[in-house]
C-alpha cells in the first residue's frame, strides 16, 4: 500500500478525522488530504515524525516497510529519488526549504544512519534529495554551494542505506551521483574522497575487488598529501575510511600481508588522530582502527589472532556509533564459531541485536553464524529461540 492509502487507513482506524490529525500533528489538512488522495507522494521526515507521533505508529508502517526493506514503498521511492536526474514533476511540495532546515533535515538523516534506523531513513531521505536538489537549482554563489554539498551527503546516506539493504545497483547509482554533486559543493576535494569511499565500499560488496582497492588506495593517497601541513578532522576520517575500504578488498581477496600493510598506514593515523570521532565524513579513531584489525582477522581466517587483537582493543575516546560496535561483535561471533566456543558466539549474537536492532538482523554474517550457533547447539532453549528468530534463521 501508498502512504497515502496507509495514512488513510490508519487514520480511520484511529477514528480521527484529516482535521484533528491535523491539528495533533501541527500538519495542515490540505497536505494530508493531498497525501491520503495520492496527489502529494512523498513527505518530508519532519511531517513523517509528527504524523506518526500523532497517530501513534512507527514512521515505517505509514510507508508501508516491512522486512526486508528491499521491497518496500520506501525502497521504491529511494529508488526514484536517486535515479531523478532534474527537479521531479510533482505539484508540491513547490517552496524552497531555507538551507537551515535543510542541515537539520540532513542532521536528522545522519542520525538515523548510525543508529540503523533504515524505516526512519527510508521515510525521510527520498524528500531530502529532492529538497536539497531544488535548493541547489534555486540558489547561486556560495549557498548554491552548500546546498550542493547537502545534496552530495544526502546521495551518499542513499548509498549506504542502499548498499545495507542489499540494492547495490542502487548504491553504486547514489554514489556516482553523490560523486557529481561533489564537483559543485564548497569543498570539492574532500567531498569527492567521500564518494569515492562510499563506491569503493559498494565494489567491495559486488566483489570487484581489485577496483576497489585501487580506487579506495589512489582517493586516500590524494588526501593524504595535505593531513600533515592541515590534520582536518573531516579530512582524515575520509582517509582512514578510504584505507579500511582498501584493506577489505585486499583481505576478500586474499592477500593477507596487503592488507595487514593498508590498516598499519590507518591505525598509525587513528593514533596521530588522537580521538574517536562520528561524522559523515568517516567513522575513525583508535577504538575503530583496532576493532577494524579484528574484524579482518576474521576474514583472513585467523580466529585465534582476532580474539588476541580484541583484547587490545582500546577503550572508545570519543562516539563510536552502535552499528559499528554491533559489527564488531558479529565478527567475535564469528571467531568463536570457527573456535567452537558456542556460549561467547551466542552471547556476541545478543550484544550485537542489542546495539543496533535493525542493523544487525540484516547483516548476512549475523545470520550465517547463526545458523551455524543452531546447528551445533543440540539443546533448544529461549535464548537460542530468540536468537533464531531475530536473524531469521530456522531452529
Amino acid at each position: 500500500m501508498t502512504l497515502g492509502e496507509n495514512l488513510a487507513r490508519i487514520r480511520t482506524a484511529r477514528g480521527m478525522t484529516q482535521e484533528g490529525l491535523a491539528q495533533a500533528a501541527g500538519v495542515s489538512v490540505d497536505a494530508i488530504s493531498r497525501l491520503e488522495r495520492g496527489t502529494h507522494h512523498m513527505a518530508r521526515r519532519s511531517t513523517l515524525a509528527a504524523l506518526s507521533t500523532a497517530l501513534g505508529v512507527d514512521p515505517g508502517r505509514l510507508l508501508g516497510i516491512e522486512p526486508p526493506e528491499r521491497e518496500s514503498n520506501g525502497a521504491v521511492q529511494l529508488r526514484r529519488a536517486v535515479h531523478a536526474l532534474d527537479l521531479p514533476e510533482r505539484p508540491e511540495p513547490v517552496e524552497v526549504l531555507p538551507l537551515a532546515e535543510l542541515h537539520t533535515a540532513a542532521s536528522g538523516a545522519w542520525r538515523d544512519y548510525l543508529a540503523g534506523e533504515h524505516a526512519a531513513l527510508l521515510a525521510g531521505l527520498p524528500a531530502l534529495m529532492t529538497d536539497t536538489r531544488r535548493a541547489v537549482h534555486a540558489l547561486h554563489d556560495d549557498h548554491r554551494a552548500e546546498a550542493a554539498g547537502l545534496l552530495a551527503t544526502s546521495y551518499r546516506l542513499a548509498a549506504g542505506l542502499a548498499g545495507r539493504i542489499g540494492l547495490t545497483d542502487l548504491a553504486a547509482h547514489a554514489a556516482h551521483r553523490a560523486l557529481d554533486a561533489a564537483r559543485h559543493t564548497s569543498r570539492p576535494e574532500l567531498d569527492e574522497a567521500a564518494a569515492l569511499r562510499y563506491l569503493a565500499w559498494v565494489l567491495v560488496r559486488q566483489g570487484d575487488l581489485a577496483a576497489a582497492e585501487q580506487l579506495a588506495v589512489r582517493a586516500a593517497e590524494r588526501l593524504d598529501g595535505g593531513l600533515m601541513a592541515a590534520p582536518d578532522p573531516d579530512r582524515v576520517g575520509v582517509f582512514g575510511s578510504l584505507l579500511f575500504n582498501a584493506a577489505a578488498a585486499a583481505a576478500r581477496g586474499g592477500n593477507g600481508a596487503r592488507a595487514d600493510d593498508l590498516l598499519t598506514v590507518a591505525r598509525a593515523a587513528a593514533v596521530r588522530s588522537g580521538e574517536d570521532r562520528t561524522s559523515e565524513a568517516g567513522v575513525f579513531g583508535p577504538r575503530v582502527a583496532a576493532m577494524q584489525a579484528v574484524d579482518q582477522a576474521v576474514r583472513l581466517g585467523e580466529p585465534d589472532r582476532a580474539l588476541r587483537l580484541a583484547g587490545q582493543v582500546p577503550e572508545a575516546s570519543g562516539l563510536v556509533p552502535a552499528f559499528w560496535e554491533a559489527g564488531h561483535r558479529i565478527h567475535l561471533a564469528a571467531a568463536c564459531t570457527d573456535l567452537t566456543q558456542w556460549t561467547d558466539v551466542l552471547d556476541h549474537l545478543e550484544a550485537a541485536a542489542r546495539m543496533a536492532p535493525e542493523w544487525a538482523r540484516v547483516q548476512p554474517l549475523g545470520r550465517t553464524v547463526a545458523g551455524q550457533l543452531i546447528e551445533h547447539r543440540g539443546r533448544r532453549s529461549d535464548r537460542l529461540s530468540h536468537v533464531a528468530a531475530y536473524y531469521e534463521t530456522a531452529v
